[in-house]
């Protein structure tokens, strides 16, 4: 899909999601506060004037730019739970996935719904509302994880699976901020350490 915003009597043409990837970079490394239109006029290669009539304003870009990130991670995440066989397994390639996704320059970058949690306070409310709203999706995922394996034998019956899933939630929420600053040892073990969780 591409946008055609006029620029002093001429069309201007460029690619929505290649612009969007691009702005996508400058809101997890700054935040949505400290990122300026001119850092991400040089990021998406358009003048300020072109961000505004495309996408009205900053929030207007953050918007369509968190809507996109969320959209692409749970894509990614969903088409490698759909590879493994029980809940258990599933939710050991989610800390996987997040371990993955906080090491190296992917780690450094950050993870824009964590990056925005951190801001909520700072936020509006209607882009505040939107953070929670990812976070509550993520906490629903983790908990039907967890009873999936609880049904299928994977998981300890036992387990309070909402509270597990909470712990679990932090988990990967506190690798992204930790995967800011360095990347983390021994992933293999960690997970085998969080799956005790399950026992």
């Amino acid at each position: 899909m591409s946008v055609q915003p006029r620029e002093r009597g001429r069309p201007r043409q460029f690619d929505t999601d290649a612009a969007l990837d691009r702005a996508m970079l400058v809101f997890r490394e700054k935040g949505y506060h400290s990122a300026s239109i001119s850092d991400l006029s040089a990021a998406m290669q358009l003048t300020a004037g072109s961000i505004y009539k495309a996408f009205t304003d900053k929030r207007g870009l953050f918007l369509q730019v968190f809507a996109r990130y969320t959209s692409l991670r749970n894509q990614a995440l969903r088409q490698r739970l759909a590879q493994q066989p029980d809940g258990r397994s599933r939710i050991a390639e989610v800390l996987r996935f997040y371990l993955e996704s906080a090491s190296d320059i992917e780690g450094r970058r950050g993870c824009l719904v964590v990056g925005s949690a951190i801001e909520l306070q700072v936020l509006d409310a209607e882009l505040a509302e939107l953070v929670r709203a990812a976070l509550e999706r993520n906490q629903q995922s983790m908990l039907q994880l967890l009873e999936q394996g609880q049904q299928d034998g994977s998981v300890n019956p036992q387990l309070d699976a909402e509270a597990v899933g909470g712990v679990l939630l932090c988990l990967v929420l506190g690798m992204r901020v930790a995967g800011k600053m360095q990347d983390l040892p021994a992933r293999e073990r960690l997970i085998a350490s969080a799956l005790t969780l399950l026992d």
